[in-house]
């Protein structure tokens, strides 16, 4: 076996800690963790070492302390920015066996997990009680919650749960000088600084998160699910600009374009129009009288933005084959094109319609094929690029649509990440929101946590002395 760059000293010290069953050291076994779901980007770590128990991560993080060596942790590697990309970091601590779900406290509404847990096991775990964890990202069969944390993940229901970070009570966490804290905790308001809220989508630069208090909710009484087919996403975002505008707030308003709806439509079957321009999926959800009063009134919205049908669907198994479709297109996608890249950028919810129209315009200019699936009641877009990797120009006219996507959310008041994060991808895009003084203050907060910046180094910020705007080559970040 071809030995890491790592020591053979340092190899034996993290063995000792977590066994040779916690030591991934191979290269054609490291070569698994080389990317997460953002694949332009791919660099395998030295060693990935896997700890069962907080006690083992606390063990691991002295252990690299000592040595002076970086680390990245990784949940499932189910990201899309490169967040656990190990750039400057030759060991790669997994959480993925931190699976314990520690304390379910019903009276409370609230349950203690480790990292390690993912994300549809939690709600599973309750559900029988008639309780929910709803944050739900499309990966959220796979996902985990540490990950979850890092990224302050969201998904369909965002718009009216929120994401990870309002249902975030508490987080244990090993900081990378192996002091094992806990910031938050079972209650709804702490004394003090907000600290939780800060480690809540720091992707993973504070520390390793080994465990969190969540807040659950009561599952609805009623749930209904409606998908409108439209003749264009023009006329699609119409109804949701509507929707809204009548004082409903639906548990999900999610978009689809026809490249989208004819893939999954392919994969799943589930029986969407073949020449619908868009789809739109509505879940409303409540009390049951109310519920009736809202499909209603969406049927009618809808209607009046020029859908050709409305439909409802008649029971659970309808119900979870369409949200099947709509949280599976990200694989679906994959019957298009070789490779794919989704990218994440948030504008206003009146702004839908303008980004769009440019997200075209930059396809034509670039020559290349992007696919629409979002989040539309929040404006929080997922454009999809198609291309083959194996094509070397194809995959910089990518990077180059991606950047000028971003930069157009930017340019409609909106933002460059609503819930992927920024990891490695947009680190160039952030001097589009933050002046460098942002950037450093934000940066000597990291230090805070770890002064030696040996925690995912390279991850969020433009690294000091970096030109930071194009179009002014003197603008730098302090050094």
């Amino acid at each position: 076996m071809q030995q890491p760059r790592i020591s053979s000293t340092l190899l034996d010290r993290l063995a000792a800690v977590v066994g040779t069953e916690g030591i991934v050291a191979d290269p054609s076994s490291t070569r698994v963790y080389e990317c997460d779901g953002f694949t332009l980007a791919r660099k395998s770590p030295d060693v990935v070492v896997l700890p069962a128990t907080v006690e083992e991560v606390v063990g691991v993080v002295k252990v690299l302390r000592d040595a002076d060596v970086a680390f990245v942790p990784r949940g499932a590697g189910t990201g899309l920015s490169g967040g656990c990309l190990p750039l400057e970091a030759p060991v790669m601590v997994g959480t993925s066996r931190l699976r314990q779900i520690r304390e379910i406290d019903l009276a409370n509404r609230r349950v203690v997990v480790e990292a390690g847990v993912v994300n549809l096991h939690v709600t599973r775990a309750v559900m029988g009680e008639g309780l929910l964890y709803a944050p739900d990202p499309s990966s959220q069969s796979a996902c985990t919650i540490g990950g979850n944390v890092a990224e302050n993940s969201g998904g369909p229901h965002t718009l009216k749960y929120g994401v990870t970070t309002n249902h975030v009570l508490g987080v244990e966490m090993v900081l990378p000088n192996g002091d094992l804290i806990e910031l938050g905790g079972g209650v709804e308001d702490v004394p003090g600084y907000d600290l939780r809220g800060l480690v809540v989508g720091g992707e993973g630069t504070f520390g390793i998160v080994t465990a969190a208090t969540l807040r659950l909710l009561q599952a609805p009484q009623s749930i209904s699910t409606l998908l409108g087919v439209f003749d264009s996403v023009a006329a699609a975002c119409h109804a949701v600009s509507a929707i809204i505008a009548g004082g409903i707030v639906p548990a999900a308003l999610e978009l689809m374009d026809q490249t989208i709806v004819d893939a999954v439509e392919a994969a799943y079957g589930f029986g969407f129009p073949a020449d619908a321009g868009a789809v739109l999926i509505v879940e409303l959800d409540g009390v049951a009288a109310g519920v009736e009063g809202e499909v209603a009134a969406v049927r009618e919205h809808c209607a009046a933005a020029g859908a050709r049908e409305v439909r409802v669907a008649v029971d659970e198994a309808e119900r979870a084959t369409l949200w099947k479709s709509r949280k599976k297109a990200f694989g679906a996608v994959g019957r298009l094109a070789p490779n794919y890249c989704t990218q994440d950028g948030v504008v206003p919810r009146g702004k839908v319609p303008d980004i769009l129209e440019k997200i075209s315009a930059i396809a034509q200019r670039n020559q290349l094929r992007i696919a629409n699936v979002f989040h539309a009641g929040d404006g929080n877009i997922h454009p999809i690029l198609l291309f083959d990797q194996r094509d070397e120009d194809e995959v910089k006219r990518v990077l180059r649509a991606g950047t000028e996507i971003l930069e157009a959310c930017v340019e409609l008041g909106g933002s460059v990440t609503g819930e992927h994060g920024i990891g490695v991808e947009k680190i160039d895009q952030m001097p589009l929101l933050f002046s460098p003084i942002d950037l450093r203050v934000m940066q000597d907060l990291r230090k805070v946590f770890d002064p030696n910046l040996r925690c995912n180094p390279g991850k969020i910020f433009p690294q000091p002395g970096a030109c930071v705007e194009v179009t002014k080559p003197m603008r730098q970040v302090p050094l």
